[in-house]
């Protein structure tokens, strides 16, 4: 299962969710007829998505089986996940391939060994796509998402190196 999103809350009074995506494009989950939701490490429950929406940077939906506000409350922070051999394959470059999704609550270290957070989101821009890295007690970083900036994704370590300072 790969994540791509999670459930921010009830979205007014019949049973629709307001979820934060975590693809490229804000309706990119909107592609797949069928959502998991869950908890890493928990049981996932598959959904039929009846509606969607996009409004302003989130995403608006409705479920089978969540027919009012009370039923989309109870969804409320779990993760929505696809499986992977849904997913479109990425292109054979002889680099490893990732999703947005799978950037997720990697940590972000400097070139100096500094811990940086963690990323909680990314944006795109239009000139080029930005980390949202976290780390609690700070101002959130946002990183651009650039060759000169990015050094190593490394899904296998849960890391990202950048060149990028504490204090920027």
């Amino acid at each position: 299962m790969v994540i791509m999103g999670r459930v921010a809350g009830p979205y007014a009074v019949a049973g629709w969710i307001k979820v934060f995506p975590y693809t490229e494009y804000v309706d990119g989950l909107l592609d797949y007829p069928d959502w998991w939701l869950g908890s890493e490490g928990g049981k996932w429950h598959k959904f039929k998505v009846i509606e969607g929406e996009v409004h302003g940077n989130v995403l608006l939906a409705s479920l089978e089986r969540c027919a009012d506000r009370d039923a989309a409350a109870r969804l409320k922070g779990l993760k929505i996940a696809i499986p992977r051999r849904l997913l479109p394959a990425l292109p054979e470059s002889g680099e490893e391939g990732y999703y947005w999704s799978d950037l997720i609550g990697l940590a972000v270290i400097n070139l100096q060994g500094e811990a940086l957070g963690k990323v909680a989101g990314l944006l795109e821009t239009g000139a080029n796509d930005v980390l949202q890295v976290q780390n609690p007690g700070e101002t959130e970083r946002l990183i651009p998402f650039i060759d000169q900036v990015i050094i190593k994704v490394d899904l296998a370590a849960g890391r990202i190196t950048v060149d990028w300072g504490r204090d920027y």
